[in-house]
């Protein structure tokens, strides 16, 4: 689905604390997040795969896209489609590079995700190029969602 540019509304857009790190894999590498929710543990996802692919740090704001996926079966694929809709994101023009994700719907019944993304094109002359990622992969997904008051945690294996 066509990803759909949302007016920036204010400059200010605080950027939420960093939780997640990187697991060595053989040939690829596994992201490890986790949050308060089970939804701010699909952003931090994201988020590290950002992360992977240059310096965060060095990401501005300046537009911001809304994406949506399509509904489907389980909350693995949910986790799939979400972070190929963000990897393509990035691999279409104008390749936006996002410092922040803010998911505003995240449906647990019809499986679905609606986030905003919040960054700017990706500019060699700005932004160090990291690892590229190739594709999203299922190999090895979890998805530990937990009671309230404990950690939620996602660990994916992406392509690179």
């Amino acid at each position: 689905m066509d990803p759909l540019v949302i007016p920036l509304e204010t400059d200010n857009h605080p950027i939420p604390d960093i939780k997640y790190e990187y697991l060595d894999h053989t040939a690829d590498v596994q992201l490890h997040a986790w949050g308060e929710t089970l939804r701010e543990a699909f952003e931090q996802c994201g988020m590290a795969m950002f992360g992977y692919m240059t310096e965060l740090d060095t990401v501005g704001i300046s537009r911001c896209y809304q994406i949506r996926t399509d509904p489907t079966d389980d909350l693995e694929n949910l986790l799939f489609r979400f972070l190929d809709e963000l990897l393509f994101l990035f691999s279409a023009e104008p390749y936006q590079i996002c410092k922040k994700l803010e998911i505003t719907k995240f449906d647990t019944e019809n499986f679905c995700i609606e986030c905003r993304c919040y960054g700017e094109e990706f500019d060699l002359k700005k932004h160090p190029q990291g690892t590229e990622v190739k594709a999203i992969t299922y190999s090895a997904m979890q998805i530990n969602q937990r009671p309230e008051h404990e950690q939620n945690e996602v660990f994916v294996i992406i392509d690179i």
